[in-house]
């Protein structure tokens, strides 16, 4: 088991975070170390907790969303957990479209502004 455990240092090179992340994330009760004296160590369920943090970041999910997410395998397991996954991925999925509506109106507006600039320097 110990050969399995990954120290506080081992898990932020792993996984290319900062101390501060790392100690944010057990803060905030996402992730939860084994302590021996001061030096904190991770078993595989912390990694692939952090793999499944990592990874809802990346969909832009909110750190609390995450939290909750994970909490529902603990209380209520996996079948609950994969249908509140859904209803996350759907809402997250309605933002990011938002969000890219939004993106390509600004880069419409802003290509039209460059091409009419181009054009009043040419003619």
């Amino acid at each position: 088991m110990a050969d399995q455990r990954l120290s506080f240092k081992e898990m932020c090179a792993k996984f290319d975070v900062t101390p501060r992340t790392l100690r944010y994330y057990e803060y905030i009760e996402l992730l939860t170390p084994d302590r021996e004296g001061r030096s904190r160590f991770y078993g595989p369920r912390e990694v692939a907790r952090m793999k499944l943090i990592l990874r809802g970041r990346k969909f832009g999910f909110q750190l609390e969303d995450i939290r909750q997410w994970l909490l529902i395998y603990e209380k209520e397991g996996t079948e609950a957990q994969m249908k509140a996954w859904i209803a996350l991925a759907d809402r997250q999925l309605g933002e990011l479209a938002e969000q890219r509506r939004q993106l390509d109106e600004a880069m419409d507006a802003l290509r039209k502004l460059r091409d009419d600039t181009a054009a009043s320097l040419n003619g």
